[in-house]
């Protein structure tokens, strides 16, 4: 936005003008009678706000400040780039100088040319002569001072805004920032460290509440949808000031095609062919200077920050650019290191950097995050060099692969690991947007596999089946449908699926997997027995006994003969035949008995190799007893089924599945023991976490609510 241009002549014949919103120059001028307004009285704010929304709170705080007969104070509008901190100002700025009787004096801050030549000009403006103002120019006398001497000499009381003093130490070394009775300062700035601002009041400012959003979106362009529509592109572009605004200026001002808001969500979606970073740039007006284009707003900050011998700072955020604009756990960056660019002593420095300059966030809580904008990282990924892009992933990949084991604990999942579900599932589409090498894109699939297992162990199976469907949809966008990491991750949907009572599904997904093993890996690949396993899992349930058994029994032989008999994973095939005969409709088979007979020797290898109350143990434990109660010898079955739920209550929270199965098998072996008031009491419990955990619908809390009914209707005959 340009003010008038308006100039003080010197006894030289020289005039001191401001030239658009940014610099004073000097201009030869033959009029020394000439006279009017400084451009310092008009604020360069670009495109100003319709209306500013949200910010209640901080206005109320900021009209107070300029009544009248408030001076000696200084308010410091913090935050980062495109969050609306000059777009308060400028409201402010109204406010004083229409209702408030205040002059407005508006100078650019970001650097010293502009702030020395737009001070300067508040002097003229408030009366220094031509000659002191050569003096100051010309280094003769303090600029500084003469600017506050006629400051606090000023017949009027005034607003001062310093916009965009995003670097501090410009302030400080001219001695420019300082208070008078008869004014008021306002600062804009993004460098956030409170230590700049002593005996200022700070005002931080981030993204818009989601109403508010919709509604900077409906200003700009009342025409183009509905406040849902609004909304959620508002939510898509993280409800941050400068997005909405460009947004907002885009739709308004198509005149050949027009868009509403639908064209622009399929737009920022890749529909139109942009990027939507160079879609929102495109909303800018004709000339923007750099901090009203998101392409290019952050680097300012980083500029500053590579000037304060920081170059680091850069490298640390487009690493930071490879995860989500969710809270992101700062254990995840132990040991981050891109070479020369960044080494791990100096990631620390690196961080702190980011912090100061408003282009990071510290969120506390049960696991300490850092948390950056979501529309930022999307800018810093779409400028950073394609010769860089592999190692930045590759970087990310062992950072995530430390904090994801491959095969994590079962139970109450680390809440680090929970936080991690977005960044995940924001790497994979960012090494695929990145067209990245198949093994970048292998190490970032891998990643979501390891995720994935991590949720469903915890026995959080909806949140697996959705990270894992997820993962599998953009996965298999950049690799083959056969690829070794996509097929594990498929299988993940069906483990998934079989958790929730979906078992029609889960077969679909399973016996589609097993073919592409066997047509690709061959018969005798692991993965290939892993996928028999798994399906033999399910067929049980749709009626196939005998085919779930020659499945999970060809596992057992494949492991046996690569891997032996008292591998883990061979003892989870074991484990797993022996599970299939405690099944009702497991009576009428002519190998029960051979089967049954394995279960003790099963229980024993476990131990050897995992430990007594390893779960491994336990399951096999378990196992045996719901073979033994199936069999009818429930005396036999008591006390594996007591060891393995001692042992699974010391491990897993009440709720976990695998606790429950237990509880229901020791339910079913004291009822047909005549045990029925315990029988009850674990019959209610297990219906109870079923509920919690499954819903009251699911096949198997159906199946506990049948038990217990039985259970009951036993005690009271008895």
């Amino acid at each position: 936005m340009s003010g008038a241009n308006d100039a003080r002549a010197d006894g030289y014949g020289r005039v001191y003008q401001a030239s658009g919103d940014q610099h004073i120059v000097e201009h030869h001028h033959h009029a020394p009678e000439w006279s009017g307004p400084d451009s310092v009285r008009h604020p360069a704010v670009g495109r100003a706000p319709v209306v500013l929304r949200d910010r209640v709170g901080e206005m109320d705080r900021l009209r107070a400040a300029v009544e009248p007969g408030v001076g000696n104070r200084a308010y410091v509008l913090h935050g980062m780039g495109g969050c609306g901190k000059t777009a308060v100002a400028y409201t402010v700025f109204r406010h004083a100088t229409q209702h408030a009787e205040r002059i407005g004096l508006w100078v650019n801050a970001s650097d010293p040319a502009s702030l020395r030549a737009g001070m300067l000009a508040v002097a003229a403006d408030r009366g220094a002569t031509d000659a002191e103002l050569t003096g100051a120019r010309s280094g003769l006398r303090p600029a500084a001072d003469l600017v506050w001497q006629y400051l606090d000499a000023s017949d009027r009381p005034w607003l001062l805004v310093l916009d965009n003093a995003d670097t501090p130490a410009v302030l400080r070394d001219g001695g420019w920032l300082r208070t008078s009775s008869q004014g008021i300062v306002i600062v804009t700035t993004r460098q956030a460290a409170s230590h700049w601002w002593s005996g200022a009041e700070l005002l931080q400012f981030g993204v818009l509440p989601r109403d508010d959003a919709a509604l900077v979106l409906q200003d700009l362009a009342p025409h183009a949808g509905s406040m849902e529509e609004a909304a959620e592109i508002a939510d898509r572009l993280g409800r941050l000031p400068l997005a909405l605004t460009l947004a907002g200026g885009f739709l308004a001002h198509q005149i050949i095609d027009p868009w509403n808001l639908a064209d622009y969500r399929n737009g920022l979606d890749g529909g139109a062919g942009y990027h939507p970073i160079e879609l929102l740039d495109r909303g800018a007006e004709t000339g923007a200077e750099s901090r009203h284009l998101l392409s290019r707003t952050w680097q300012l900050s980083l500029d500053a920050l590579t000037a304060q011998g920081l170059p680091e700072a850069t490298a640390l955020l487009r690493l930071l650019a490879c995860w989500a604009g969710d809270p992101l756990p700062l254990p995840l960056l132990s040991g981050a290191e891109l070479g020369t660019e960044l080494h791990p002593s100096r990631v620390e420095s690196a961080l702190r950097g980011l912090l100061d300059h408003s282009l990071a966030e510290l969120v506390p809580g049960r696991v300490r995050c850092l948390r950056v904008h979501g529309i930022l990282l999307d800018s810093v990924a779409q400028a950073t060099p394609p010769d860089q892009r592999e190692r930045l992933a590759t970087t990310a990949v062992r950072l995530l692969r430390a904090v994801l084991p491959e095969v994590p604990e079962r139970g109450e999942q680390d809440p680090a690991v929970t936080l991690l579900a977005p960044h995940v599932t924001a790497f994979l589409r960012r090494v695929t947007g990145w067209s990245a090498a198949p093994a970048v894109v292998e190490g970032a699939a891998d990643c979501a596999l390891r995720l994935v297992v991590a949720v469903h162990r915890s026995g959080d199976y909806a949140s697996a089946l959705t990270l894992a469907n997820e993962a599998v949809d953009i996965a298999s966008r950049a690799l083959p449908v056969d690829n070794a990491f996509l097929l594990r991750l498929r299988m993940r949907v069906g483990r998934a699926l079989f958790r929730q009572g979906r078992f029609e599904e889960s077969e679909a997904v399973y016996q589609a997997v097993l073919d592409d093993c066997e047509r690709v890996l061959g018969p005798d690949d692991p993965d290939t027995w892993e996928a028999c396993l798994r399906l033999g899992f399910v067929l049980p349930h749709r009626g196939r006994l005998q085919d779930g058994i020659l499945l999970r029994k060809r596992a057992v032989r494949g492991r046996e003969e690569t891997l032996g008999r008292s591998h883990p994973l061979t003892l989870i095939a074991r484990k797993a035949v022996l599970e299939v005969i405690g099944r009702p409709d497991a009576a009428a088979l002519p190998e029960r008995d051979e089967i049954l007979a394995t279960g003790p020797a099963v229980i024993e290898d476990c131990r050897g190799t995992a430990g007594e109350d390893h779960p491994m143990t336990l399951g096999a434990e378990l196992n045996y007893a719901f073979a033994l109660a199936a069999a009818e010898r429930p005396a036999e079955a008591l006390p594996h089924a007591r060891r393995a739920l001692s042992g699974f209550e010391r491990v897993f929270a009440p709720d976990y599945p695998l606790l429950l199965n237990t509880r229901q098998t020791l339910s079913v072996v004291l009822h047909a023991l005549g045990r029925h008031a315990e029988a009850i009491e674990h019959g209610e419990l297990l219906v109870e976490g079923r509920t919690r955990v499954l819903g009251p619908t699911h096949p198997w809390t159906v199946h506990a609510e049948e038990l217990l009914d039985q259970y009951r209707n036993a005690g009271t005959s008895s």
